[in-house]
């Protein structure tokens, strides 16, 4: 995994910290988003630790910025930030899990595993901020992943509620950091996994599963 953080005090305690686990390997560390990018390039990692607030590029940017370049990396934000302000945009950016700096001695290594295995993990307070704060957030930017439909991935299942939603392949490439070839061949998929032929077809299958609803904007 790589560690980005600005402050080199704390990078040195999270590598003791992760060190110690027999099946966790720090391969780098970064003082700043820009840099965190460019050792993701180079050094692909599992899972990136980031911090939110670092100078140059923040770790909202680096987020977007490494899943654009490696959508299969996890990214696990530890930030001493709990505010809305911070946390939805983060994950829309994509990032599996929001660890406060807090709590990282007691919640860091068990939250970079569960990461590892797919899962998306969140603070308890940063957990209540979300449900609390999700009714007054934009339909068109949810923060959750989408209800799985049998049969499809969990990734097909989103690309045919963003699909269902009326964005172009060249939107859902933006919006999911993937590239357009890779829409397609996930629409294709659907397509055949359902046995349906368009888009008017795909909505309409959306709908009916509760992928999305009529009253959608």
């Amino acid at each position: 995994m790589l560690v980005a953080d600005d402050h080199a005090i704390l990078r040195d305690g999270i590598r003791t910290l992760l060190e110690a686990q027999p099946d966790i390997a720090v391969v780098g560390e970064a003082a700043d988003g820009r840099e965190a990018v460019e050792l993701a390039r180079r050094l692909r990692p599992d899972v990136v630790l980031l911090d939110i607030g670092m100078p140059g590029m923040n770790g909202i940017e680096a987020t977007r910025a490494i899943l654009k370049e490696r959508p299969e990396t996890r990214v696990l934000i530890l930030s001493m930030h709990d505010n809305e302000e911070y946390i939805f945009p983060i994950l829309e950016a994509g990032a599996a899990g929001y660890v406060l700096k807090r709590s990282a001695a007691t919640e860091l290594v068990s939250a970079l595993r569960a990461v590892v295995q797919g899962h998306t993990i969140l603070h308890p307070d940063v957990a209540a901020k979300v449900v609390s704060g999700a009714g007054r957030r934009p339909k068109e930017a949810p923060t959750g992943r989408p209800r799985r439909v049998d049969g499809l991935t969990e990734r097909e299942t989103e690309v045919l509620t963003l699909i269902a939603q009326g964005l172009t392949n060249q939107e859902i490439a933006d919006r999911l950091f993937i590239s357009i070839k890779t829409v397609q061949a996930h629409r294709s998929n659907i397509m055949e996994k359902l046995d349906l032929h368009d888009a008017v077809e795909l909505t309409k299958y959306a709908i009916r599963h509760g992928l999305i609803s009529l009253d959608d904007d």
